[in-house]
């Protein structure tokens, strides 16, 4: 049921979604040298790597890693980087991963490829068997400001209490959260 529902709803958010969609693309390709896209790998079920899109908000050449491990991270932003990561409109093209079946609209946001310390508490936690969300109960309940074993708690909670309800609340709670700009260190 809960990929039926991802799937449905995904469909719908991007028929709405499109102009904003098509918008943010031109924007993203008049500011800075590259493409508008960002394949980042990330790891999903099962801790398998797949490439999950996002609208590009780091200069190209930006090294592969969680942004918070980055010196000065703001040297890398692109001319709307910032703006595209605070409103949360580089997520975006990751309704792609969700129709693809690689990500779910809410579970554990994926861990890049190389967060060995992250992906190894998820397995220990089985948190690994649960497909990665575009939002989840870590990113209501601090996102970027979350240490590592406190998200994974989170993470854990999530899978122990999963449902449709759970995740309704979760995407409205996110709602909320993106309207106020609140937990977005970068």
């Amino acid at each position: 049921m809960k990929r039926c529902f991802d799937f449905l709803l995904s469909i719908v958010a991007l028929i709405i979604l499109f102009f904003p969609i098509g918008l943010v693309t031109i924007a993203v390709k008049l500011t800075s040298k590259g493409p508008a896209l960002y394949w980042s790998e990330r790891v999903g079920v099962n801790n398998v790597v797949f490439k999950m899109p996002k609208f590009r908000s780091m200069r190209t050449g930006t090294p592969a890693v969680a942004t918070h491990l980055l010196q000065d991270p703001a040297q890398y932003l692109t001319p709307i980087g910032n703006f595209l990561r605070k409103s949360s409109l580089d997520e975006l093209p990751q309704l792609w991963s969700i129709i693809t079946g690689n990500m779910s609209f809410v579970g554990p946001r994926p861990a890049l490829f190389n967060q060995a310390d992250l992906i190894a508490l998820r397995t220990d936690q089985g948190i690994h068997l649960l497909r990665p969300g575009l939002t989840g109960w870590a990113q209501v309940n601090g996102r970027d400001e979350l240490p590592i074993p406190v998200k994974v708690g989170y993470d854990a909670f999530y899978l122990k209490n999963m449902s449709l309800f759970f995740d309704l609340k979760i995407l409205f709670l996110t709602f909320l959260k993106v309207l106020k700009r609140d937990g977005v260190s970068h």
